[in-house]
């Protein structure tokens, strides 16, 4: 959107406005003024942007003070304000505002994704009635068409002068690379082949080169550390040296799955040096995905309209009438209706965007996304805090730290996050789903030496258990979506009582899972924890807070108060610092770690295209105990269903207590059980001690 300034001068920042103007002929036009700050009377202009020759339709008007503009002028009447953001026009055109600029108050746009599917399928020129099935049929010969041009393209562009132009991002007269990935294939050649004698339309050509790009440029990065990797790796010692340029550091993870792909291709080659390596001597063409994205076609592909009064989407596109596409009249337009999900009925939609569309077992689903209207965050004058720290046992806890005068403070209470009991029955079905591959790679061995008639009973087997191995990863995918909503949705009503501004969570690109043993570490790996960023940036955002990334390591171990390494004198869930006399549960003074740096790092941060704003360095400043109620109190008690590394036991009158002696270590997990007491068989019954002939330590001492 284009921006302009009011003819009184208003100081830079106020906060502005961008009328959108939907004429009677279809062709948008969007104007743009500062209107808040300027002085009640003062004249203002608003002047469409030069676009292909034409020129502005120069709109005036008159601020009327509190962001209220009477807008005059132009074609088609005046715009009269009705509304923070309802503009109408006296006359055929419509007109609406869309906040621009950031300050309080203001709005800013937010794209969202959500899946519909279609209902009701007619051809467009002759308006009869088509089956959905028939519609199906249709849509997966496209796909087939698009995935088959799609991977002859990435096989023959899979070679590495491929990267290093998409690395460079120049073409070959050094103009840079335009955004749009058909656009860059057009400019660069890479065009995809057909079959002899199958007619394409040339937007169906711009879907395959826009999904190839993506896939490619996606791969760059990898195929750039793979370079840089390769030059540090020892083929006799299968290790990687130490990065000698500032650009060469990767993250560990990645690091580790590119030295074991180094070590295999060393393995095979004898472990002779191989020197500099790419992505393509590791690795075949990646798999091109089954989907149309209609987004990077225009009208003559696929259209989409909404009819707001009855709540649907009108998608016309066009599609093949048969597989053997010989010419343009085996390519008729459908028009296919949606419903419009209830709960986007009655939000801020200013603009839906074209679907992907893709085939699942219950037929065709449209990927769609649109625009909306979200508060603006304001990061820079943020005062309250919320820090969330992944947990192990459960998704996350939370804590707030408050910027307050006097200094930074919190309570040290937070709030832990009840999954429901879905946590054990994810951590259930991974341990099945890995059983199955278990399975599944031994009949694998043992099916290349059997004898033929084995060999497909085998072969059986495995299909079997590869279904069942997808029906549980896809059970999985459905429970993580589940939990990372609803844990987004209870971070963030935390957050809004405690009148927070910024969540913070840890960067996961450096958090990493060990020293647990290998089921909780694997276990604690394929938790939801990006899938349940995204979704409490999403959920935040809705609210007008802002999600930044702060950095992990030391929060769960250093004191928010002096940064001194806290005592664990309860185990693994506890955490004390003698100097500050401050403790509590190890996840929420992480928590509180995690809202302290995003608020002395709120001035510097580092903000990337596709990322959460990221806090790259961890600030410290002592963090003030305060009883104040200013956090606000869970509405429900937690649902414990671990018990503690040290249970608490009520005394009872006439029974000898149990001395129950503290694990060497407590677990991540909670399940290493404490030790009974030397000769207690576990019988409430009292026995009378004797007196030993030895004094022996009291916590060995039997009752």
């Amino acid at each position: 959107m284009t921006s302009g300034r009011c003819r009184h001068r208003c100081p830079a920042g106020s906060l502005g406005a961008v009328v959108e103007t939907e004429s009677t002929t279809g062709s948008p036009a969007r104007q743009s003024c500062y209107v808040a700050r300027a002085p009640a009377g003062c004249s203002i202009t608003i002047r469409q942007p030069r676009r292909r020759g034409r020129v502005g339709n120069g709109l005036t008007g008159e601020h009327l003070g509190r962001s209220r503009v009477l807008v005059t002028g132009g074609a088609g009447g005046r715009l009269v304000h009705h509304g923070p953001r309802v503009w109408e026009r006296e006359g055929a055109d419509r007109s609406r505002i869309v906040p621009a600029m950031t300050g309080p108050g203001s709005t800013v746009p937010r794209q969202f994704a959500f899946t519909t599917r279609a209902h009701v399928a007619v051809d467009d020129a002759t308006g009869e009635r088509i089956g959905l099935d028939d519609v199906d049929t249709r849509v997966g010969w496209l796909l087939d068409l698009i995935a088959g041009a799609g991977a002859e393209l990435v096989s023959r562009l899979w070679r590495p002068a491929t990267f290093d132009v998409l690395a460079a991002g120049r073409d070959r007269q050094d103009r840079r690379l335009p955004a749009q990935g058909h656009v860059a294939a057009a400019r660069l050649g890479w065009d995809p082949f057909y079959p002899d004698g199958v007619y394409v339309p040339s937007r169906v050509s711009r879907v395959v080169t826009a999904q190839v790009l993506a896939t490619l440029r996606s791969l760059t990065y990898r195929d750039t550390a793979i370079a840089a990797l390769s030059t540090r790796f020892d083929p006799a010692t299968g290790r990687l040296t130490a990065p000698t340029e500032p650009g060469d550091s990767v993250p560990s993870g990645f690091a580790r799955g590119v030295r074991r792909q180094l070590a295999a291709r060393a393995r095979s080659s004898g472990g002779a040096p191989a020197g500099r390596l790419r992505i393509t001597d590791l690795q075949g063409p990646p798999q091109i995905a089954s989907m149309a994205r209609l987004s990077a076609a225009d009208r003559q592909l696929a259209q989409l309209a909404v009819t707001v009064a009855e709540h649907e989407l009108v998608l016309t596109v066009k599609l093949p009438t048969c597989p053997a596409l010989v010419g343009r009249a085996q390519w008729r337009r459908v028009r296919l209706t949606a419903a419009i999900p209830a709960h986007l009925c009655g939000r801020p939609v200013i603009d839906w965007h074209l679907p992907i569309l893709v085939l699942d077992r219950r037929g065709l689903l449209w990927r769609c996304a649109a625009t909306e209207l979200v508060p603006a965050g304001d990061l820079d004058s943020a005062a309250v805090a919320v820090g969330v720290d992944w947990s192990p046992s459960t998704l996350g806890a939370a804590a707030i730290t408050t910027d307050s005068p006097e200094g930074l403070v919190s309570d040290y209470r937070g709030f832990t996050y009840d999954d429901r009991g879905l946590g054990i029955k994810l951590a259930r079905l991974q341990a099945e789903g890995q059983l199955l591959h278990a399975k599944a790679a031994r009949l694998t061995r043992l099916a290349a030496t059997a004898p033929p008639e084995v060999r497909a009973q085998l072969e059986a087997k495995i299909a079997v258990l590869d279904e069942h191995r997808t029906a549980v990863g896809a059970k999985r995918g459905k429970i993580n979506r589940e939990l990372a909503f609803h844990f987004a949705c209870q971070v963030t009503d935390y957050a809004t009582t405690a009148g927070a501004q910024v969540i913070a969570v840890e960067d996961l690109s450096t958090l990493e899972t060990r020293g647990h043993g290998r089921v909780n570490n694997n276990r604690a790996a394929q938790s939801a924890r990006r899938q349940a960023v995204a979704a409490l940036a999403h959920t935040a955002a809705g609210a007008g807070i802002t999600v930044v990334s702060v950095p992990a390591r030391g929060s769960s171990a250093l004191c928010p108060g002096c940064d001194e390494p806290l005592a664990r004198p309860g185990g693994y869930h506890d955490a004390w610092c003698p100097g500050c006399r401050v403790g509590g549960n190890r996840d929420h003074l992480a928590g509180v770690n995690l809202a302290k740096r995003a608020l002395l790092g709120k001035n510097n941060v580092t903000r990337r295209r596709g990322q959460l704003p990221a806090v790259r360095v961890a600030e410290h400043a002592p963090v003030r105990p305060s009883r104040d109620k200013t956090g606000p109190t869970p509405s429900r008690p937690r649902h414990r269903r671990v018990r503690r590394s040290l249970p608490t036991v009520t005394p009872r009158l006439g029974v000898t207590p149990k001395q129950h002696v503290p694990a060497p270590q407590a677990s991540v997990w909670d399940t290493v059980q404490p030790t009974p007491p030397h000769g207690d068989a576990g019988s409430r019954d009292t026995r009378t001690s004797q007196t030993p002939a030895t004094p022996v330590a009291d916590g060995m001492r039997s009752t």
